[in-house]
């Protein structure tokens, strides 16, 4: 049996025990029949480079035509202290639902642009050395224009008990082919909630879900917006988070939640989400696009308020009613004490 299951995204450069689980690695597990050591004190790290090195970058840009084909680098650093069979794999990447990058498991097949990176199967590294891996990236002919992210990843197989572990860590490759580029986002499964306060002086709130998803063919970026609004005025909302500044790959959807406070239980709320998608990365020169706008609306009734109105209405005739009572009660208490009988205090 075969598990597998991914613990972040795999990007930059990341130093990372053999067994440890951190971010930016993808842990494969699989029951073995046989038991060798393990390598504990294994580490090391992948990183973009040039022929000669490490060249500072985070992740590899490309943009290429169909059928071009480029050679570009990675730098794997091993950080241990005994020389190590690395194996090297390429394959699909795509985002988590916490919206990270992350690469499809090794002995998944690609199918996307991971299909159109050669690597090298294996790298042996002496204890505190660098090896640069050649990365080939061959365009098809057919490729369809816009972004097809994919990845590199050194990995290393190590058994405890009965247990295989294979740690991967890797760079990130936005593999970009040219073309007409679509920069085009779709907001669905808009819903709102009214969510009020027992306080009759105090605003409630909208909770809004809705789910943007990127229709086009490049990756972008989302800022969204709610607005709000009554008779009485509007209320805006705006992402504050990190969030908004992460990506939308092409095919890809993210869910949203955000709460809009100072609305008045008055009737209708009407409830705007607006979302401004731009490319991800360097802009596209001529390329925009279009900002998405979905309306709804959501009840909300006063209850609170309708209650203390209620209270300030009936309040006037309950206090008629106790004055009523207490003027009769004392008319007959004087009655009584005329006749000379005995009262109790």
């Amino acid at each position: 049996m075969t598990t597998s299951r991914s613990r972040g995204a795999l990007a930059r450069l990341a130093v990372l025990p053999a067994v440890g689980v951190a971010l930016l690695v993808a842990v494969l597990v699989t029951t073995v029949a046989f038991a060798t050591p393990s390598d504990a004190d294994t580490t090391w790290s992948v990183v973009p480079a040039n022929a000669d090195g490490p060249d500072g970058r985070s992740v590899i840009d490309l943009e290429l035509a169909g059928g071009q084909q480029v050679v570009e680098h990675v730098a794997v650093i091993n950080r241990s202290t005994q020389p190590v069979d690395f194996a090297i794999d390429a394959n699909d990447g795509y985002l988590t639902s916490k919206g990270y990058f992350d690469m499809r498991p090794s002995d998944a097949k690609p199918t996307d642009g991971g299909s159109w990176i050669a690597v090298p199967e294996k790298v042996t590294i002496a204890a505190g050395a660098t090896s640069v891996v050649p990365v080939t990236v061959s365009i098809p002919q057919n490729a369809t224009p816009g972004d097809h992210p994919a990845g590199v990843t050194a990995s290393l197989e190590t058994v405890s008990g009965q247990v295989r572990v294979q740690n991967r860590v890797g760079v990130r490759l936005n593999i970009r082919v040219t073309g007409d580029y679509v920069a085009k986002v779709a907001v669905t499964d808009v819903r709102a909630e009214y969510t009020g306060s027992w306080n009759p002086f105090a605003a409630g709130s909208v909770e809004v879900t809705y789910t943007v998803a990127n229709v086009g063919n490049v990756r972008l970026v989302a800022d969204n917006r709610v607005l709000t609004s009554t008779f009485l005025g509007e209320n805006n909302w705006s992402d504050p988070s990190a969030a908004k500044a992460r990506e939308l790959m092409p095919g890809g959807s993210r869910t949203f939640v955000a709460r809009v406070p100072g609305a008045w239980p008055l009737g209708p709320i009407g409830t705007t989400v607006t979302v401004i998608p731009s490319p991800a990365g360097r802009p596209i020169p001529g390329v925009t696009a279009q900002r998405m706008a979905i309306d709804t609306t959501v009840w909300a009734l006063p209850w609170p308020q309708l209650a203390l109105l209620v209270l300030l209405i009936l309040a006037p005739f309950a206090i008629r009613l106790v004055a009523a009572w207490r003027r009769k009660r004392i008319e007959k208490l004087i009655m009584l004490h005329g006749k000379g009988t005995p009262q109790e205090a």
